[in-house]
C-alpha cells in the first residue's frame, strides 16, 4: 500500500481520499456508476478500497482509460457520444466537453428550426412526454377553490 492522500487528482477533479474508489470516480463527469465499475475491474482495483491509499501510477492508468476507452478495450456502446454530427466518430466526452456540445447541439436544433429546437426554445418538454399535466412551472398548480357562494336575493 502507498502512503495515504487526503486529496487525490484525476482528470483535473479532486476526488477526497475517503471516498471509496467507485464512488470517487463517479464524481469525475461522464464516468458514470457502470463505466467506473468497469475500470476497476479491467485494472484489477477493489471497488471497496479508498481513494487516498491509489499510488500515481495506478491514477495515472486510470486517467489513460478514461481518456481513451477504445483504446483500453471498451465497446463502441459504452462511449457517450456515438457518431458524433460535425465529425462522425464514436468519442467520449469528459469534464465541461459535455456541457459544451449540448448547448451546440440545443443551438444547432434552434437554428434549423426543428421540432425539438421548437420545443427547447419555449422551454416545453422535448422527447415526446404528456404536458397536459405535468411540467408546469412557475405559478399555482390546481384549482383555486373560490369563497362562499353569496346568497340569492
Amino acid at each position: 500500500m502507498s502512503e495515504y492522500q487526503h486529496i487525490v487528482r484525476i482528470l483535473g477533479n479532486d476526488i477526497p481520499g475517503e471516498k471509496k474508489t467507485l464512488a470517487g470516480l463517479t464524481q469525475i463527469r461522464g464516468v458514470g456508476y457502470s463505466f467506473a465499475s468497469a475500470i476497476l475491474t479491467r485494472t484489477g482495483i477493489e471497488p471497496g478500497s479508498s481513494m487516498g491509499y491509489m499510488d500515481e501510477e495506478t491514477a495515472k492508468k486510470i486517467e489513460d482509460i478514461i481518456k481513451d476507452p477504445r483504446e483500453a478495450g471498451f465497446p463502441v456502446w459504452f462511449l457517450n457520444r456515438r457518431k458524433d454530427m460535425e465529425t462522425g466518430e464514436d468519442k467520449h466526452l469528459l469534464t465541461s466537453d459535455i456541457q459544451f456540445t449540448i448547448r451546440n447541439d440545443i443551438e444547432r436544433e434552434r437554428q434549423t428550426n426543428s421540432w425539438r429546437g421548437h420545443r427547447h426554445l419555449y422551454g416545453l418538454k422535448v422527447r415526446g412526454q404528456r404536458t397536459r399535466t405535468t411540467g408546469r412551472k412557475g405559478g399555482t398548480v390546481g384549482v383555486a377553490k373560490g369563497g362562499k357562494a353569496q346568497p340569492g336575493k
